[in-house]
């Protein structure tokens, strides 16, 4: 289907993600911008004046007919698009939906000792009925990452997974649905865990961050990959994993909440000109950057959205739209508060960087040297446990 062959979707941490009306509608080709596209130069700064007045309408209506809510807005469209979604788990166990993730999915709730494994298989089930037969009907290749309530990789002391149904009935599932979800695989031997895929253009890196700890075999498979050639000849590189480098929400930001090795992680990224690391997790939207890497931590969809840390605002749920423009290499976040009529949330509302208990996270539009001595000073302050 070569018209879908330009846009997919992202699900970072599929027991914690998971797509279907929204993010799909919103990846689809039948949905343009109101008014033209900006120049692929455009800043993160400037895509709020340009999100503004860009409305959703659908391309087949030259009236424009609104094809959602009056606040639903359709931001110019990149080389690519993808539909990033996240975090959407709900009590432990659960095969239902939640009011939300009717309008962009369902996901799997595990992370639970008590589960049996009849229980997690129905969670698959339901999965695959609610989330991913919608996504094979609209003919687009979707992306995943394992999440903790998927299939955890934490071992206990005698280096057995802990989680150990969970694992085997995620890898019984997904042996079954791999050609489903319709990528260009580079390796694809630790399918769903860790692999790589080329598509159009963008070389995409997923390693097994369902836990603290990324196993130090997959450290050294990910520098080989990302050193390929196949790597190394695409215009973007991207790497995604569950939990992210460095910590950014309250209540997140203790031990086995973000990676142990954070910064031998970005290191690595950086030394192989990676462009942006998605996560999820932390369940709360935050668009940074850690040295040289953007990083896009996405908002919960499902239960728990949570605050940014050092900040009094209230939480909320999102979905976010990544347009990449390939000539400059270019990154633009749509995100819908799906908690307040899928406004697009404003950047400037964010806060300026995260000071975290490993790191510190500038938001993707300031620099260092943008900072102010107070800011460059700012300590790390624990949030409440």
């Amino acid at each position: 289907m070569p018209l879908n062959r330009r846009r997919f979707i992202l699900l970072t941490g599929l027991t914690l993600t998971a797509t279907g009306a929204s993010a799909v509608a919103c990846s689809k080709s039948s949905l343009t911008a109101a008014t033209p596209s900006p120049a692929p130069s455009m800043s993160p700064v400037a895509e709020r004046s340009h999100l503004r007045s860009a409305r959703a309408v659908d391309s087949q209506n030259p009236a424009g007919t609104p094809i959602g809510p009056a606040t639903l807005i359709a931001p110019p469209r990149g080389d690519i698009r993808l539909a990033i979604i996240s975090d959407l788990n709900s009590e432990y166990g659960t095969t239902a939906n939640r009011r939300e993730d009717t309008r962009a999915g369902d996901m799997v709730a595990g992370l639970s000792i008590n589960l049996s494994s009849s229980e997690i298989e129905a969670m698959w089930t339901a999965f695959d009925e609610k989330i991913l037969t919608p996504i094979r009907a609209t003919g687009l290749p979707f992306a995943l990452t394992i999440g903790n309530h998927d299939a955890s990789s934490y071992k206990d002391e005698n280096g057995e997974f802990f989680y150990i149904l969970d694992r085997q009935e995620t890898t019984k599932f997904w042996n079954g649905h791999q050609s489903d979800t319709d990528l260009s695989f580079i390796e694809a031997s630790g399918f769903p865990y860790h692999y790589s895929f080329k598509q159009n253009d963008i070389f995409y890196l997923i390693w097994d961050a369902s836990s603290a700890n990324v196993p130090p075999e997959q450290i050294a498979w990910a520098d080989r990959a990302l050193a390929s050639p196949e790597a190394q000849s695409a215009k973007l590189r991207i790497a995604m994993g569950h939990l992210p480098m460095y910590a950014v929400s309250q209540r997140r930001d203790r031990p086995g909440e973000f990676l142990n090795q954070a910064d031998e992680l970005r290191t690595l990224l950086e030394r192989h000109n990676v462009h942006t690391y998605i996560s999820g997790h932390h369940h709360a939207y935050f668009p940074g950057r850690a040295g040289n890497i953007e990083t896009l931590h996405c908002g919960a969809l499902g239960s728990g959205p949570k605050s940014l840390l050092t900040t009094t605002t209230a939480s909320f749920q999102t979905l976010t739209i990544m347009d990449i423009f390939l000539d400059t290499a270019n990154t633009v976040y749509t995100t819908y508060n799906m908690s307040s009529g899928m406004e697009v949330v404003d950047l400037q509302s964010l806060p300026r960087q995260i000071v975290g208990p490993n790191g510190r996270e500038l938001r993707r539009d300031v620099a260092v040297e943008d900072l102010s001595p107070a800011e460059r000073s700012q300590p790390y302050i624990p949030s409440e446990t």
